[in-house]
């Protein structure tokens, strides 16, 4: 069944993560929420651009929105939405979840991001106080939405319940093969990372790569100058859009993926869909993402890993990124969505496919 074949509706996303912020959470929500439109349906989106803001302590480039709860009810009120989803756990998610409760309204959440683990690499907070919070925040959610299925039997294991998958997709016009226009004059195999530049991305192992060629970085964070001045060997590109950004993935020898702690790796699907074969330790999302080992490389020896990748051929990587669809993607988020007034039976955990 297509998006489409279902009756127009109303949606409400509410979320903390938004331009001018580039990360995975905010090319999720605008991606699905392109598609829902062309499919006939209404979004509307509540975010931090409404509101004073102020940034993160030690990441200066989020920012945490100044919203009462007033504010933030004219703003659903207005909307007249038919279901609301919460995408984030910060202060809008937190004033929109109340708002929710106290006028017994069903909503959605998703669980894009480990902030337990982010939290603790910054400061001395126990990571299961901030699951704690985590699973507070979620358990009045109808249905909590999970990336795959790695990460649904983790929280299932931490106590977490009426979990739904909800895949991500790529852009395969955007990015797609095509010939070698980068590093032409840097010195091969040209290894390339895409991602924020913090301590969560783990770039630090993808630098101290035993392996001959040119590492590049592409994007930008509160790491970039110190890892710029240890690595001064690398290349650092900052942040790269659009058709620009097309090039380079399509021009790199492997994507290599670092992370420890992502929830799924949008940057993966897309170094597929360009035809890159990826690299990455075998964690929560390569692990759900690279189910070929034609497309993808996975050891617990990063340098094993690249070596592996290096001898993959980019049109299996290019033939698998293509599983990965918005239309796909779109049609798990729409059917997880609950009416707001409706009577909505909770899943057992152990059943949430």
């Amino acid at each position: 069944m297509q998006l489409d074949a279902f009756k127009s509706t109303r949606i409400l996303i509410v979320t903390d993560a938004w331009r001018p912020q580039i990360n995975g959470v905010v090319r999720t929500l605008e991606s699905v929420g392109k598609t829902l439109m062309a499919a006939g349906h209404e979004v509307h989106y509540l975010t931090p651009e409404k509101f004073w803001t102020v940034p993160v302590p030690t990441y200066p480039e989020i920012r945490l929105s100044l919203a009462t709860g007033s504010a933030v009810a004219r703003q659903i009120r207005a909307i007249e939405a038919d279901h609301i989803h919460i995408a984030t756990e910060g202060p809008l998610g937190l004033l929109a979840r109340q708002y929710c409760l106290d006028r017994n309204l069903n909503f959605t959440t998703s669980f894009h991001t480990r902030f337990a683990e982010y939290l603790a690499m910054r400061m001395p907070v126990p990571q299961d106080w901030t699951y704690g919070y985590l699973r507070w925040f979620h358990s009045a959610a109808a249905r909590t939405m999970v990336p795959t299925p790695s990460l649904r039997d983790d929280l299932l294991a931490r106590g977490f319940a009426n979990l739904s998958l909800w895949s991500r997709g790529v852009d395969g016009q955007r990015f797609r093969p095509g010939p070698k226009t980068w590093f032409k004059d840097l010195p091969g195999p040209h290894l390339l990372h895409i991602g924020r530049v913090a301590a969560e991305k783990n770039i630090e192992a993808f630098l101290a790569l035993d392996i001959a060629g040119t590492k590049i970085v592409v994007g930008d964070g509160p790491d970039r100058a110190r890892l710029m001045r240890d690595h001064p060997e690398a290349v650092f590109l900052g942040y790269r859009h659009g058709e620009e950004l097309g090039e380079i993935y399509r021009s790199a020898d492997v994507m290599v993926f670092p992370s420890l702690t992502d929830t799924f790796g949008n940057v993966i699907t897309e170094a597929l869909a360009s035809g890159t074969p990826v690299a990455a330790y075998p964690v929560t999302g390569p692990l759900d993402v690279l189910s070929d080992p034609r497309a993808g490389a996975m050891h617990t020896d990063l340098n094993v890993a690249v070596g592996r990748a290096l001898t993959l051929r980019r049109e299996d990587a290019r033939s698998h990124g293509e599983r990965f669809t918005w239309a796909a993607s779109g049609m798990q988020f729409f059917t997880a969505l609950q009416p707001l007034h409706a009577t909505v039976p909770k899943m057992r955990a152990s059943a949430a496919q």
